[in-house]
């Protein structure tokens, strides 16, 4: 008899329980046989049940100790095969995804994530542009709707900041669909949707990648501001106008309308002087 449990805020929880979402996350996924699947956060199983007979494994990582006890007994096939010449096709392990080392033989994530920690699990699956984490071929994530947005979002877009220039030089970000907020129980308060990573080499990378990572810091530390000002302490405002002038840039240009080429290109002329 499978135990009755709630949503623990605690832990961020909402259960996805719509099957059009449902299907995007598995269509975006691209899954073959051969894939083994991360999935973070598997919940009461939804996704989980899913995923299982379309690939090789999935390794489901869940915080939550009662979950797991569910997921125990609703997978316990998967789980625990009876021939013994059979191979489990679900590892599930009980821990935070942000404590443990990610499993080494998982090639793609598929996921509806805890929204409070969604910035330590994009950084914990993708690394950062001083330390890029070259792992996964795909990733697939359903996530609050602000999150999906500022993913995507090109230079000059309100959405546009930190996030979108970090994420954008490590992977291709793709806005797959809108999930609202009556497709989860409990309803949340904000909406959501679905994105898709793709990891890959930086289209033009940094000589210097943490310079880079601190340059972009500095630069969107006040919103609006003019990025000469948010740049005094790190280099003379007047030198800094004659470089933007030379990449044919306004001087009063913000953070927010420089692209992820034109970070890197004003990283590189910095570094040069």
């Amino acid at each position: 008899m499978l135990l009755t449990i709630r949503p623990r805020k605690q832990f961020g929880q909402h259960w996805l329980r719509s099957d059009k979402a449902l299907n995007k996350i598995l269509q975006a996924s691209q899954l073959s046989e051969s894939d083994r699947i991360l999935e973070i956060g598997p919940g009461t199983g939804n996704l989980t049940r899913l995923l299982l007979p379309r690939v090789k494994t999935v390794t489901a990582v869940e915080i939550d100790r009662d979950l797991c006890q569910q997921l125990r007994q609703k997978f316990a096939k998967d789980l625990f095969p009876k021939n013994l010449t059979e191979s489990a096709r679900l590892e599930l392990i009980e821990a935070s995804i942000l404590e443990i080392p990610l499993p080494a033989y998982t090639n793609k994530v598929v996921a509806n994530i805890p929204y409070n920690i969604t910035g330590e699990i994009l950084e914990k699956l993708l690394g950062s542009i001083a330390q890029p984490q070259p792992q996964f071929e795909r990733v697939v994530l359903l996530v609050q709707k602000e999150i999906a947005d500022r993913l995507v979002a090109k230079a000059g877009h309100k959405a546009y900041g930190a996030l979108s220039v970090r994420m954008q030089y490590l992977a291709e970000c793709q806005f797959v669909c809108d999930v609202p907020a009556q497709a989860f129980y409990p309803v949340p308060k904000v909406n959501s949707a679905v994105v898709c990573l793709l990891p890959r080499s930086p289209i033009q990378p940094a000589s210097d990648p943490k310079a880079l990572e601190t340059l972009i810091k500095m630069g969107f530390a006040t919103r609006r501001k003019m990025l000469r000002n948010n740049l005094m302490s790190l280099i003379d405002r007047d030198r800094l106008v004659v470089l933007l002038e030379e990449m044919q840039i306004d001087p009063q240009v913000r953070a927010e309308d420089l692209s992820v080429a034109q970070w890197v290109s004003l990283n590189e002329a910095i570094l040069a002087m």
